[in-house]
């Protein structure tokens, strides 16, 4: 079947990034635990469901996506200043967790804990693999029409439309 929208999609992939010149795995989805996801929902990078816009069930895929075009060129000043005494209750974090943040609009996202002075925590707001460009490598395994239920939640549920949430 054929990729369109209002159609899950279970595929795999291998995510590569490159790392001090040499192109490494950074993550992956296997046919044992493949990616599934509502096509055209908005859920997935829209260049990232472009290029798997002609694809079919059982096809190979393999293309690269820009920083733009993925998460974006890496901003120096999407770094946070946070108060020290906003971690009273929960203990100040060390270098490299990530935090759960929310702004003033109740909008949620994460921040990356890159220093700790003595009275902030400096927190860095992009994305993980923002400024990277993305080389994806895989198989669609599966696409079916998504059912009522997943249409009407906005997102799949399970490569066979029975997973619980």
């Amino acid at each position: 079947m054929k990729i369109n929208p209002q159609h899950v999609v279970s595929l795999t992939y291998d995510l590569y990034v490159d790392q001090e010149g040499a192109e490494v795995l950074a993550e992956s989805a296997t046919e044992e635990q493949p990616l599934t996801f509502l096509y055209g929902a908005g859920q997935m990078l829209p260049k990232f469901e472009e290029n798997l816009s002609a694809l079919s069930t059982g096809d190979a895929y393999d293309f690269h996506l820009s920083a733009e075009d993925a998460y974006g060129e890496y901003d120096e000043e999407a770094v946070a200043n946070l108060p020290l005494d906003m971690f009273k209750e929960s203990g100040t974090p060390e270098i490299g967790s990530i935090l759960p943040l929310q702004d003033n609009h109740g909008n949620r996202f994460q921040g990356q804990v890159v220093s700790v002075a003595e009275d902030s925590v400096i927190v860095d707001l992009n994305h993980p693999m923002a400024g990277q460009e993305l080389h994806f490598k895989g198989n669609i395994i599966n696409v079916r029409p998504a059912t009522p239920e997943e249409l009407s939640h906005g997102h799949a549920h399970g490569a066979d439309g029975h997973h619980a949430h």
